[in-house]
């Protein structure tokens, strides 16, 4: 007789049932999609099959495919291809070669008003220097796609040729009032007495010309020296005794003077003077718009004086710098910077504005900041005012009545280079005290910019103006300060003004225009004249 544990049917049954509806519940197992895309490589086609939703990358993995750093596919690496789809690999390859190339050496020519013309000398026989360039070709499966240069470097420089010609010319000799400085090519010269009376007061060659001033005896000379080969220093200041039996020259132990040094009216051997910070990037400094004085003794010794102004930020366009203009009494000095023209008081250091202009738009690494000048008498001060607003083209030539600031009008649309300059003042024959103001007139006013520019003359008032130098139908001036004589010149008893033209030096009569040539070498970039 047989025995069965009650129940154990029913389990089974219900442990089939269970696993009946779970087996339901699970989604047959489908074989993932696959596709079939062409493969163009080396000459070749290769079909590949790969899952739906590869990309190019996977496909050139799928068919054994290797690509070189410089090698490139169409379409790109992460594009998702398709069936049917078709993916190229083009093989790129690149070739550098070394080609040389002569650098031809440049002639130069050295004018020496010490040789009489047409004698040459030849200082030095050029030669030709040697680059070597480095030209890099690409092919894309096998041809030729572009060719680059990629490096270049000098491997010799070249050596300029350089002859020295005479210039000497026989100049009708004209007397002169005081003692008259000029710059050439890095070289200081001084005339006295007589255009044909002439010597080298300097003969560094470094004189870089941002600053060179007379003193208001003429007995001492100002300038900067420049400091080539010292990292962080643009120039040094120097001053240099200008009599005949001349002694030492004098470093002044000031660096970096960029837009202004000069003489204390008044004050025996003191100078005023404003720095800048150099650096790397242009214009090459950034100004301090600060302004220090000092003293020094004929022995060379140098004493620093309290400063009037502290380094400041110098208005809008401040990093430019700003301009100073000594008053005839030696206790003002009137500035001028992108913004502003105003006075300073020595007395109390205290600033006052008297004319306010938006800057001057020039889309460059320069600032424009106006002409400034007094008169001999120093009630007013005569300056360029920019007109409107930054965009503006117009700048006129106006007056101010320094006591109480009422601003005049004198000479409009004159162009941004106007630089006004003041004669001494002369008796009239009536018994009346007068003087001439001299300006620069530009011939392409809306272009004042870049624009050459003629010397016009006239009265205190605005009055009896006249263009006087250079003729008309002759090449213009150059943007620069001209300076008047310290008296009338002895053969015509009437003022004259030094200008540079054609990086000559030459003296213009400003009643009759009359014009000297004084130098010939086409070197000369600064004079001045006391």
């Amino acid at each position: 007789m047989a025995f069965r544990r009650p129940g154990i049917g029913l389990s089974r049954l219900i442990t089939g049932i269970s696993l009946f509806f779970l087996v339901g519940c699970i989604a047959p197992q489908v074989r993932e999609g696959r596709i079939t895309v062409e493969l163009l490589a080396d000459g070749e086609t290769i079909l590949v099959e790969v899952p739906a939703g590869s990309t190019v990358d996977e496909a050139l993995k799928a068919g054994g495919l290797i690509l070189e750093p410089l090698d490139r596919t169409e379409p790109p690496l992460y594009t998702v291809l398709g069936e049917g789809s078709r993916a190229r690999v083009i093989r790129v390859r690149e070739e550098f070669s070394i080609e040389q190339e002569v650098i031809p050496f440049e002639s130069q020519v050295l004018r020496n008003e010490s040789l009489p013309a047409g004698e040459e000398y030849w200082l030095q026989l050029g030669e030709n220097g040697l680059k070597e360039i480095t030209i890099r070709r690409l092919f894309e499966d096998g041809k030729e796609v572009s060719t680059g240069v990629v490096k270049s470097v000098v491997v010799k420089e070249p050596i300029p040729q350089i002859k020295m010609v005479g210039v000497q010319r026989a100049f009708v000799p004209l007397s002169i009032p005081g003692r008259l400085v000029y710059l050439v090519d890095g070289d200081a010269w001084v005339i006295e007495g007589s255009t044909a009376d002439r010597r080298q007061l300097v003969g560094s060659g470094d004189l870089d010309g941002r600053v060179f001033s007379l003193s208001p005896d003429a007995e001492w000379l100002l300038f900067t020296r420049a400091s080539e080969g010292e990292e962080g220093t643009i120039n040094r200041l120097w001053a240099a005794p200008v009599g005949h039996e001349s002694g030492e020259e004098i470093d002044l132990g000031v660096e970096n003077v960029v837009h202004f040094a000069d003489w204390q009216p008044g004050a025996e051997r003191t100078v005023a003077y404003s720095t800048v910070e150099p650096r790397p990037g242009a214009p090459g400094w950034q100004a301090n718009n600060d302004l220090a004085l000092l003293t020094f003794s004929p022995t060379g010794f140098v004493r620093q004086l309290p400063p009037l102004l502290e380094t400041n930020s110098g208005g809008l366009y401040g990093w430019w710098g700003t301009e100073f203009t000594w008053a005839p009494d030696g206790q003002r000095l009137a500035y001028a910077r992108a913004d502003e023209v105003g006075i300073l008081s020595i007395e109390d250091g205290l600033q006052s504005a008297l004319q306010q202009f938006p800057p001057v738009q020039t889309f460059g690494d320069w600032a424009w900041v106006p002409g400034i000048d007094w008169s001999p008498d120093g009630d007013f001060l005569y300056s360029v005012n920019h007109q409107s607003s930054a965009e503006s083209k117009r700048f006129d030539l106006e007056v101010t009545y320094t006591p109480d600031g009422s601003t005049l009008p004198l000479a409009g649309d004159t162009g941004m280079f106007a630089y006004p300059a003041l004669s001494f003042m002369e008796e009239l024959p009536e018994g009346e005290l007068a003087y001439q103001i001299a300006y620069l007139q530009a011939i392409f006013t809306a272009q004042s910019e870049s624009s050459r520019y003629r010397l016009v003359v006239m009265d205190r008032d605005g009055s009896n103006r006249k263009m006087i130098f250079p003729a008309e139908g002759s090449g213009g001036l150059d943007p620069q300060e001209v300076v008047w004589s310290p008296g009338p010149l002895p053969e015509s008893s009437n003022p004259a003004l030094a200008v540079i033209y054609e990086k000559n030096l030459w003296l213009v009569d400003s009643k009759t225009g009359e014009a000297w040539q004084i130098t010939g070498d086409g070197l000369t970039s600064r004079v001045d004249w006391k």
